[in-house]
């Protein structure tokens, strides 16, 4: 049990969770003087974006890509806030190459403006309308994140900073509040390109859990605008650990402490608010009660409801509301995933980093349509020299795994397909592969503790998305919600932002 020797003039800051977001969030607040402990019951920190080692190849889990490390990019404005050095990357140009079925020739999304511009001119004839609006909306709702909106606001205080952050360039997006990337398409007179709505059915499908039909059209624009210079995505050298060890180092420094394979196994709360949580010792198996004045719960917001125990306290009306649009949410997909070390030889000439590929299947796991695929680069240090790695991932239903007669059958078979559907892009052989390994939605629940194993948080519907999202405060005092369920929320970037305005919010609580 840690020693709860503290001193009385600093908030004690309990985060669960070592991923990202509440990495960013520990660390920010030890900067800021609180006394800080995270607790996670994984072997090492990241969540869903940290890494694991196999005869000397190294797979990232879950997350592959990165957002927000060019300058004014919001890791970079973290790690200069938190003295820590920026993690070498290099842009991903291409940032995706997306196949669609029976087709060869990739669409290829270009970093560079222009270059994207005629390619997607080239691609999808007299669509140029739809992606304009997209630039303008990105463009606007870009400066309105930069200048740290608080969404949705839950007090004067949030509502003080959304007014702040609002400017004349933002009223652009006002009409489109409430559209769909479905409206859009049928706004400018596109919705009967098949092909444009593939292409953006399975971009969007990887940021928003749902079709450009249900995607809210202001969280697209940025998802398909991010890739694009001065922003980009970045392929880490090393692995995407790099990106979690850094937040450690920044935490450390700053005096926070982080303790691995201690799971948070509930949350009290009293009159007061949250006032405590159990913790659980997976090595000594000692369980006790840690104090707090502040906790926040880096987990998906399912997760949290389960957390809570009321004791005597009666919850309030907002938090009977709160408990109840949560157990309402349409289900979230889990992910399988495909973890292959191979030849070098194994990778055509001039691979993309990150490619998409969808097939026209049908048949019992027609679910199993789509790949999103990450390759290492040699010299990035995922992989022995004159070898590579190949990360696919896949949306799927965590229902199929939970229920399933026969789970290792079930993985072999679609562990088997995933490689013959690789196989026609890379040079897959018997001899090629040196390691393969899947996960399922029952991996990612065993690993990272999360509800039925699902990623990627709450769908981007406009139900969910801006003025309606989650908010990082919650309904409990003292108790707060980061991470990929909350608004912005999605990849790196998109939890620490979030981490950031719980930070912001609870500073101006204090």
């Amino acid at each position: 049990m840690p020693s709860t020797a503290r001193g009385n003039s600093k908030s004690r800051v309990i985060v669960i969770g070592g991923g990202i977001g509440g990495l960013t969030a520990g660390a920010l607040l030890a900067q800021r003087g609180y006394q800080v402990r995270v607790f996670d019951g994984a072997i090492v920190p990241g969540g869903c974006a940290s890494t694991f080692k196999r005869r000397g190849f190294t797979f990232d889990v879950g997350a592959t890509q990165v957002a927000g490390l060019e300058p004014g990019g919001i890791h970079h404005r973290i790690f200069s806030e938190l003295d820590i050095e920026v993690p070498p990357a290099t842009e991903c140009d291409p940032a995706c190459a997306v196949f669609l079925p029976g087709e060869k020739e990739p669409i290829n999304v270009w970093r560079d403006p222009e270059k994207w511009k005629a390619e997607r001119q080239r691609q999808f004839p007299g669509s140029e309308p739809f992606w304009q609006l997209m630039a303008r909306l990105f463009r606007a709702s870009w400066r309105f994140q930069s200048r740290d909106p608080v969404l949705p606001p839950r007090n004067l205080w949030d509502i003080g900073q959304l007014i702040k952050a609002l400017r004349l360039d933002t009223t652009i997006t006002f009409p489109f509040t409430l559209m769909t990337v479905g409206d859009a398409l049928r706004f400018c007179g596109v919705e009967k390109d098949n092909r444009l709505k593939t292409f953006l059915d399975l971009q969007l499908k990887l940021y928003s859990q749902v079709t450009a039909e249900e995607t809210a059209l202001l969280y697209a624009a940025t998802a398909l605008g991010v890739s694009q210079f001065p922003q980009g995505l970045y392929h880490l050298e090393g692995s995407m650990q790099v990106l979690s060890d850094r937040l450690v180092e920044g935490l450390e420094k700053h005096g926070g402490q982080l303790f691995m394979r201690h799971r948070v196994k509930q949350i009290e709360i009293t009159e007061k608010g949250a006032s405590s949580a159990t913790i659980y010792n997976q090595k000594t198996g000692e369980i006790w009660t840690e104090p707090a004045d502040i906790i926040v719960a880096n987990v998906p917001v399912q997760n949290l409801v389960k957390m809570i125990e009321w004791g005597d306290i009666k919850e309030s009306i907002w938090q009977q509301l709160y408990r109840r649009r949560v157990e309402k949410l349409p289900p979230a997909s889990g992910a399988f995933v495909v973890y292959l070390g191979v030849k070098q030889e194994a990778m055509p000439e001039h691979c993309p980093p990150h490619l998409q590929f969808l097939y026209d299947i049908r048949g019992e796991i027609a679910e199993n349509n789509s790949l999103f695929v990450s390759v290492s680069r040699p010299g990035d240090g995922r992989s022995p020299e004159g070898m590579a790695t190949i990360t696919a991932s896949s949306f799927t239903d965590t229902q199929r795994w939970a229920n399933c007669e026969d789970y290792s059958q079930l993985k072999q078979h679609y562990t088997d397909d995933a490689i013959a559907r690789l196989g026609e892009y890379f040079h897959l052989t018997p001899d090629t592969i040196v390691h393969r390994e899947a996960a399922t939605p029952r991996t990612f629940a065993h690993f990272t503790a999360r509800d039925r194993g699902i990623v990627g948080g709450v769908g981007q519907r406009i139900s969910t998305f801006g003025p309606f999202g989650f908010a990082t405060r919650t309904p409990v005092r003292n108790l707060w919600l980061v991470g990929d369920s909350t608004h912005p929320g999605e990849g790196t970037a998109g939890v620490s932002y979030s981490a950031l305005t719980a930070v912001r919010q609870i500073q101006a609580q204090r």
